[in-house]
């Protein structure tokens, strides 16, 4: 593996991943298509021993039990011989993993790839908090890859392969440029994580990054002010805004509960769900420029502040 200098680990051709399943069980002729996906890349690829499982207590949404589901990422990571663990799919499951991984032993293993999106959002988390490691947040091997879309896939071997990428959004919500560390994630993630051990730490200073699917406004509504009231985006430097494929529209919203906040705001940033996925770097640097809506790599010196048209720059 090479090093991206802020980013997750880069991967080479000859590399050798695994494919695990932390949430919904994978479906076994999508799985082996993803996987094929992922051999493409030159990349020799194993498969968690539970990804086809279901769980035992009849809760077949689950790809086995809670230890079952831990122990193939566990040992996944920790196995010197595996470069970057990559998550099947999302749906439901990686939040109830969290109390059944050994952090300690897992905080031992080399840093490696960790990359998955959505449901995902609570291992990130989780990866970031406990064992300090930037993790790669893009298109998953069974509810994307399978599906053969040559833009996203081309986009993703960039990215896995230690390109500095820069995503572009459609829109900009407030102007301005900020730089610091990327975080966020799936919005009904992060905010069913408060109150917990496992709880995002606050975005203060940071690049904020959410998306999700499939909420009704009014629930982005309440997802965005619970945060809100929970101090999560107090002191952040800049907003970026994902998909929200099936979500409505979130103009209003987005304009009543995020732009007062009074930083950056780059909207439409194809990252999340949906066609032509591009992937990000959790726990990198980055750069967010809102006017001309680009969010690029960072030039590392830590966090800076948003900058704002006529304002002057802290």
């Amino acid at each position: 593996m090479g090093d991206l200098g802020g980013g997750p680990p880069s991967l080479r051709a000859g590399d050798r991943v695994a494919v695990v399943a932390p949430s919904y069980p994978a479906e076994p002729e999508r799985l082996e298509r993803g996987c094929a996906v992922l051999r493409s890349f030159g990349l020799e690829v194993m498969v968690g021993k539970h990804a086809l499982d279901r769980a035992p207590s009849g809760l077949a949404y689950l790809a086995g039990s809670d230890d079952e589901r831990a122990a193939d990422l566990q040992a996944a990571w920790c196995d010197p011989a595996i470069s970057a663990v990559f998550c099947a799919r999302g749906g439901y499951g990686a939040a109830r993993v969290l109390d059944h991984l050994d952090w300690e032993t897992m905080a031992r293993a080399a840093p490696k790839l960790f990359h998955g999106s959505s449901d995902i959002t609570a291992l990130h988390v989780a990866f970031a908090q406990r064992l300090g490691v930037p993790t790669s947040f893009g298109p998953m091997v069974v509810s994307t890859l399978a599906d053969g879309e040559p833009e996203t896939i081309a986009y993703l071997r960039e990215a896995l392969f230690g390109t500095d990428v820069t995503v572009r959004g459609s829109d900009t919500l407030r102007g301005g440029r900020a730089r610091g560390t990327l975080t966020g994630g799936n919005l009904a993630l992060l905010t069913s994580l408060l109150g917990t051990p496992h709880a995002p730490e606050p975005a203060t200073g940071r690049i904020a990054f959410i998306e999700d699917v499939n909420e009704a406004p009014y629930r982005v509504d309440r997802m965005l002010t619970q945060l809100l009231q929970a101090g999560w985006f107090e002191g952040v430097a800049g907003i970026v805004l994902g998909t929200w494929i099936g979500c409505g529209d979130l103009e209003a919203v987005f304009a009543d509960r995020l732009v007062p906040i009074g930083v950056p705001i780059l909207a439409g940033v194809p990252v999340g769900h949906g066609p032509g996925q591009r992937t990000i770097r959790l726990g990198a640097d980055v750069e967010l420029d809102a006017d001309a809506r680009v969010l690029g790599p960072g030039t590392g010196g830590g966090a800076e502040g948003p900058s704002h048209p006529g304002e002057e720059t802290p």
